[in-house]
């Protein structure tokens, strides 16, 4: 019983961690709209894959300081991660390719 236990709890544990891990990944893509007023950017992820896969869906992220948008316009081919706290979705990390 005690060893069942243990077992459940390491499972447990290591899929909260793989969830969180997961949960702020390296992204690359494309700035496709910038609004410096309302803090938010969109970015069109670059699909992983194959040769020949096509561009993914645009994704709009919040910037919690809009002074970092500064150097970016749109079209800008940038990596970037983002953690998603209830339904949006922050960028915490960005940077020019």
């Amino acid at each position: 019983m005690r060893t069942t236990t243990i077992i459940l709890a390491g499972a447990t544990a290591l899929g909260i961690f793989a969830t969180a891990a997961s949960a702020q990944q390296n992204m690359t893509g494309t700035i496709t709209k910038i609004d410096r007023l309302n803090g938010t950017i969109s970015i069109q992820q670059t699909q992983s894959g194959t040769v020949g896969a096509g561009s993914g869906a645009i994704q709009e992220f919040k910037v919690t300081d809009t002074n970092k948008l500064e150097p970016f316009h749109a079209g800008d081919k940038v990596n970037f991660s983002a953690s998603e706290g209830g339904s949006t979705k922050t960028i915490t990390d960005l940077k020019k390719q």
